[in-house]
């Protein structure tokens, strides 16, 4: 076994506080198949095979279907497969938090994430303070806003741009950027290049700019949210172009997901949020490897 019952404890009370802030604010859990003919190809996530089906990388699409059937407020606590990943933050079966709500975009989603976190922390005992990678981190003070761009002028020897343009934006958001985020305060970056959009809307008032965010706390990338793009011909363009980088890549993207393009037409102007609960769990806990907090690693099985 990998975690203590401790942290199992620790884990489980976590899990019941963040259904019951949900329910609370008039959310609806809704469970979404696991196994799917087709999921959003993404160049940096690679799907597990399961026949000649998927196993979901993501509850997104399935989500966001629901929102289009007329749900407005809905999470998942749900597991996620990515073939690959596997480090001191990352497993291939993993534990995603995700929820989309109807009517608002990604700022007030910021402020909803930020709600949910801090509310969790109090109910569960752990307080506003935070003590993990040999800092102290407060979630009682206000928590930083700064543009992905100006990320990478504070912190990165390049700006965005170039880096975007040598291709080593990843490489130098994970070595340069990413370790200084959130060190003290919870910090969330946001507006990300159209480029890098994946399925956030562009702005109205710079097209250049997607309303897409990051939150790190610790260094650690907890959660990914977006004002959901809800233009089909947009939608299917940008997944044409990342299964073109796809298969440039040597791997076979998949077929496309129609049935989500189709009901794309229907989705209400929402936001949307994917946060990693085992991350999330290693914050709450201190604990600075992911194999801590589950309660069974792969090599354990």
């Amino acid at each position: 076994m990998a975690a203590s019952p401790k942290l199992l404890a620790l884990r489980a009370k976590l899990l019941q506080a963040v259904r019951q802030i949900f329910i609370e604010q008039g959310y609806l859990e809704v469970e979404t198949p696991v196994r799917l003919p087709s999921i959003a190809p993404e160049i940096h996530i690679e799907a597990l095979a399961s026949d000649e089906w998927y196993l979901q990388t993501s509850p997104e699409l399935c989500m966001k279907r629901l929102l289009a059937a007329g749900i407005p407020k809905i999470f998942q606590l749900c597991k996620c497969f990515r073939k690959n990943e596997r480090g001191a933050r990352h497993l291939p079966e993993l534990t995603l938090l995700e929820w989309y709500h109807a009517g608002i975009d990604y700022c007030s989603l910021m402020d909803e994430c930020e709600r949910l976190i801090r509310s969790a922390a109090e109910r569960i005992g752990i307080g506003c303070m935070l003590h993990w990678g040999g800092e102290t981190i407060s979630l009682a003070d206000q928590w930083e806003r700064i543009t992905l761009s100006e990320a990478f002028h504070k912190y990165a020897h390049i700006s965005l741009s170039a880096a975007i343009t040598a291709d080593r934006f990843e490489e130098i958001l994970v070595e340069q950027v990413e370790p200084n985020l959130g060190v003290q305060t919870p910090v969330f970056v946001y507006d990300y290049p159209a480029k890098l959009g994946s399925l956030a809307r562009l702005k109205k008032k710079n097209p250049a700019l997607a309303e897409r965010f990051e939150l790190y706390i610790g260094g650690i990338e907890l959660a990914n949210g977006f004002s959901e793009l809800t233009d089909e011909k947009e939608q299917r363009l940008r997944f044409e172009n990342e299964r073109t980088a796809i298969r440039e890549r040597g791997r076979e993207p998949g077929p496309v997901p129609e049935k989500f393009l189709a009901d794309l037409k229907n989705m209400p102007e929402a936001a949307g949020i994917a946060l990693g609960f085992d991350r999330l769990v290693m914050l709450f806990s201190g604990c600075e490897s992911i194999d801590e907090v589950v309660a069974f690693t792969p090599e354990e099985l």
